[in-house]
């Protein structure tokens, strides 16, 4: 059962990191949420991440219930929203989540002490 949802977890967050069209052979497997990198965070613009992966998650995971997705935007300002996604894995019944963080700025931004050198 633990390696069942080892996999389910695994599945989600390649989901959630694989753009649709990146895939040749599954041209619509994906969540797309790559694609509001350089949107200006607002709450429109959340809820529209949070249907993205509802929809990627309804399509490609069959092995799970999805109960809540909640978008914690208080690290915006750090370029990161945090996706948690609560959800029961249909086969067992058994009840899981996930933090997916997704980043939004490069990653060019190194702490000052690393400047330094």
């Amino acid at each position: 059962m633990v390696a069942a949802e080892a996999d389910i977890h695994e599945s989600l967050r390649i989901i959630l990191s694989t753009v649709p069209g990146e895939r040749i052979m599954q041209p619509t497997f994906g969540c797309g949420i790559k694609t509001y990198v350089f949107d200006e965070i607002s709450e429109s613009v959340l809820t529209e991440i949070r249907d993205a992966i509802e929809r990627a998650i309804l399509f490609f995971e069959p092995r799970i219930t999805v109960e809540r997705i909640v978008i914690d935007s208080s690290a915006a300002m750090e370029g990161r929203i945090d996706v948690l996604i609560d959800y029961t894995v249909r086969g067992t019944n058994t009840r899981s989540n996930m933090v997916y963080p997704f980043y939004f700025l490069e990653g060019t931004n190194l702490p000052d002490k690393q400047m330094d050198r």
